[in-house]
């Protein structure tokens, strides 16, 4: 397991970023896709985006919208820098009060229905050459559900202080799935991941604190044996003394600070980024 401290040194590409004056805006997307689990989609494109550059779909966490994650996690910055999209799901309160995406909900979590299948409409409708997909939390638990239903989409993905694929099948056993999580063979969680689809499994990236309260850290071992066991990539990043957030460098040009937007010196999105090899043209 790599360990990340506080003060470690920031990568070279976080260090590469400046605040861009950006011309583009995030803005609203219709018409892509029947949307069975209503959500609203977003966008940021930066301006004279060339034609088959890769896409990001970045998914937000609970009590949080999609600008406000895409510009706090450094995912906008990135993206005028090293000249990607971002396809922004954003869930609404008539889904879940407290806006978290239904990563827990079975209707919600399977390939080709409710939230699970909305997102995939907007993947598709903004694909690049390549598409991954990352999100914090409840973003981060259906970044889980994305690459376990939907394999053909993604290149690769980004858990971030989230939960193992079908880890609960309703809201009140998903608390359990939080804290103090739960404790399955890397057979029986990779059982889960090859019930949801078949095909092969592209990397996957998790992230986590190790004072998070809120979801329980095991859930980085959990999630580590559910994708290895499925023949996945799998690199595993533990921020020491990070409670539950998104690792963020605002003095490097990575982010803003604020509710689970955590300064911890460490920049997720910018490692993502450069694991992905966004800057470059082609397929991985």
């Amino acid at each position: 397991m790599r360990k990340l401290l506080i003060g470690a040194v920031v990568s070279a590409l976080v260090l590469f970023l400046s605040t861009p004056a950006q011309a583009a805006t995030i803005r609203p997307v219709t018409g892509f896709g029947s949307n069975p689990g209503a959500l609203q989609m977003y966008e940021y494109v930066p301006d004279e985006l060339p034609s088959g550059r890769p896409a990001v779909v970045v998914l937000h966490g609970c009590t949080q919208d999609a600008a406000g994650y895409a510009n706090g996690s450094g995912w906008v910055e990135l993206a005028d820098k090293l000249r990607f999209k971002l396809v922004l799901p954003q869930q609404v309160s008539a889904n879940n009060f407290n806006k978290c995406f239904n990563w827990f909900q079975l209707g919600d979590s399977k390939r080709g229905s409710g939230e699970a299948e909305s997102i995939a409409q907007m993947a598709r409708y903004s694909a690049g050459s390549r598409t991954y997909v990352t999100g914090l939390s409840a973003g981060g638990a259906m970044t889980s559900v994305m690459l376990a239903a939907y394999p053909d989409l993604f290149s690769g993905g980004g858990v971030v202080a989230g939960l193992p694929y079908a880890c609960a099948t309703s809201m009140i056993d998903a608390y359990s799935c939080m804290n103090p999580g739960k404790d399955l063979t890397p057979r029986q969680w990779g059982d889960k991941v090859r019930a949801a689809s078949t095909g092969a499994r592209s990397p996957v990236s998790v992230w986590h604190g190790t004072a998070d309260y809120t979801v329980a850290p095991m859930n980085l071992r959990e999630l580590s044996e559910q994708w290895t066991d499925v023949g996945a990539a799998v690199d595993t990043h533990s921020v020491s003394g990070m409670g539950h957030g998104q690792p963020i460098a605002p003095g490097s040009g990575c982010g803003k600070a604020g509710p689970y937007l955590l300064d911890v010196g460490v920049c997720a999105a910018a490692e993502l980024a450069a694991k992905w090899r966004l800057a470059e043209d082609g397929v991985q």
